[in-house]
């Protein structure tokens, strides 16, 4: 193994480009030289060990292992550049952009007149006007008021016009209201207090804690009754290809999951206990699927009978940290093949010619049979080494390595599922853990509804506005 180390721990500064291996193995070799009993070798070792293990856990960051980028320490923050030089800020050459521009009909019109007194000697006449519009928000509510007119016949029997449907009590939040208090909680991440805060601050709303909440288990509700689940469900079922992705979360404390499966139009989360096939499986979707499934290897995903895609985006990250912290040469051919070859077939237009996809996968096996000789199966140990477990998986699985030379529908990267999940991630370092599993099982609801609105062009505001109005979007029916 060689490692390179090139980071530095906050508090100490290690040496740079250390060679760990070589350091290991000559203390190693000195204590098989000392007159020292076998046990305390042995410890002696495992210790050394240990050390080894701790410097690779520290070589770990974003670019070798699935560690998010702001986790890596003192990382160098790279220029943007157009074709090797260092690009000015902005937009590229020949962008319109997008101005502000005056409006035909102003809301309002002040005349700036000009002070007389202050004009030289002589006969002014008006010409015309210089106009400049300001633009600027005035936030407020306002209260509607119904009178629902009462009847009475000569007899004494009242006859009282019916309210408008879901206005039941004397005084109550409208919809507008619920439908921003659920966008700042649910789709901008805000937290409680601060929602009841900006709403008071903002609109001079006095609203609880409580009923904030209560907007939230409203939404969920509606969405329920509607039947947006069962149609999401019978979509990502139809659907030719789905990314699948799971996430950990945090239920007062205790690890649960969020599981993610979306393609280019829809996005579905499901909280569950379980992050293997039982979870999948009331999850509703994959059970039933038949087309091709995107995925990071995780085991369970395979016990589905589809196609199955795997994420190079993750294998670029193996194999860097293979390269990296083991030393392994093949490693970084294949990398830089499987770079080589996302470029190849964007600039083909999404999929490579028969004859030149066939060049491709003799090229691949070629890297992996030259990668056998250098990283053999080592039947000592009952557990092979990282770079073994990724050498077999690419040998075993390279119909699902490539399938995206050949399909212009199938991605290089399981990125679409990684997005659609990060949200989530975000919202557990805002909140810190969810309180209630309903309360888990409603976000992921909602963020469904709200994900799936805007991939196809609705924003936020106007699909809450929508179910609380009783109705799903049009693209829904």
């Amino acid at each position: 193994m060689v490692y390179t180390l090139s980071h530095q721990v906050e508090g100490t500064v290690p040496p740079q480009k250390a060679k760990v291996d070589k350091v290991i193995e000559s203390a190693k070799t000195a204590l098989e030289k000392e007159d020292v009993s076998d046990a305390l070798k042995k410890s002696v070792g495992d210790v050394l060990d240990l050390v080894t293990a701790l410097v690779n856990y520290v070589g770990l960051n974003s670019s070798n292992s699935s560690k998010p980028p702001s986790t890596d320490l003192h990382r160098p923050r790279k220029p943007r550049t157009a074709r090797g030089r260092k690009r000015k800020p902005g937009a590229q050459k020949g962008h319109k952009g997008s101005q502000l521009k005056p409006v035909e009909k102003p809301d309002q019109i002040e005349e700036i007149l000009v002070d007389r007194a202050s004009l030289p000697k002589g006969r002014w006449r008006r010409i015309g006007f210089e106009k400049r519009q300001v633009f600027d928000v005035e936030v407020s509510f306002k209260v509607t008021e119904f009178q629902a007119e009462i009847l009475r016949s000569d007899t004494g029997i009242e006859f009282v016009a019916d309210f408008p449907t879901g206005v039941t009590q004397p005084a109550q939040y409208g919809d507008g209201v619920k439908a921003t208090s659920v966008y700042l909680s649910q789709h901008q991440l805000i937290p409680q207090a601060w929602v009841r805060d900006a709403l008071r601050t903002q609109f001079g709303l006095t609203v609880s804690d409580g009923s904030v909440n209560n907007f939230n288990i409203l939404a969920a509700k509606k969405l329920e009754e509607l039947g947006f689940e069962h149609w999401a469900r019978t979509q990502l079922i139809a659907s030719p290809l789905l990314h699948g992705d799971e996430t950990g979360s945090n239920l007062k404390g205790e690890l649960f999951w969020i599981h993610c499966l979306c393609n280019e139009k829809l996005t579905l989360f499901h909280f569950d206990k379980k992050r293997g096939k039982p979870a999948m499986d009331r999850m509703g979707v994959l059970p039933h699927f038949k087309g091709q499934l995107v995925h990071d290897h995780w085991k369970p995903y395979f016990r589905y009978v589809c196609t199955h895609i795997l994420c190079n985006a993750h294998h670029l990250r193996e194999l860097e940290r293979a390269y990296e912290q083991d030393g392994q040469r093949w490693a970084r051919r294949m990398k830089k093949f499987l770079e080589e070859m996302n470029i190849a077939v964007t600039k083909a237009g999404g999929e490579l010619s028969d004859k030149k996809a066939e060049q491709c996968r003799k090229k691949y096996r070629k890297i992996l049979r030259a990668a056998e000789k250098e990283c053999p199966e080592n039947t000592a140990q009952r557990a092979q080494t990282k770079s073994r477990n990724l050498l077999e998986r690419l040998l075993a699985f390279e119909e699902e390595t490539l399938r995206f030379m050949e399909d212009s529908r199938v991605p290089f990267t399981n990125n679409q599922g990684e997005r659609d999940l990060r949200m989530t991630k975000v919202q557990q370092k805002i909140s810190g853990c969810f309180r209630s599993a309903l309360g888990a099982k409603n976000f992921c609801l909602i963020r469904s509804y709200l994900a799936t609105c805007r991939k196809n062009g609705i924003h936020p505001m106007e699909a809450l506005r929508t179910i609380f109005a009783g109705k799903l979007p049009a693209f829904m029916s």
